[in-house]
């Protein structure tokens, strides 16, 4: 089993500018992210990067306590704004 972890990343957005949501940098290893996002791919039909969003609202939703529930809220909405830019929410899962 590869023991080597690294931090992927996809592309780099200006860390000033509002347009672009900031690029997050987590370690897993490069078998584990692949497997995943074949899977997402194959049984969810989104990306990674959708299914990831998607688990950390259902976390906040679920387990959040008031500070972290009005987060939400302020996150849900620029996701929203953010959509409608690109014309629209993603696929449907």
């Amino acid at each position: 089993m590869c023991q080597n972890f690294r931090v992927t990343t996809q592309k780099r957005a200006p860390g000033d500018d509002p347009s672009h949501t900031p690029i997050r940098r987590f370690r897993a290893p490069d078998d584990l992210w692949e497997a995943y996002g074949s899977v997402c791919r194959r049984v969810l039909r989104r990306e990674r990067s959708e299914d990831l969003v998607q688990h950390m609202l259902a976390t906040v939703r679920e387990r959040g306590d008031a500070e972290e529930l009005e987060k939400l809220t302020r996150a849900e909405a620029e996701l929203a704004e953010r959509r409608s830019r690109k014309g629209g929410r993603p696929r449907a899962s």
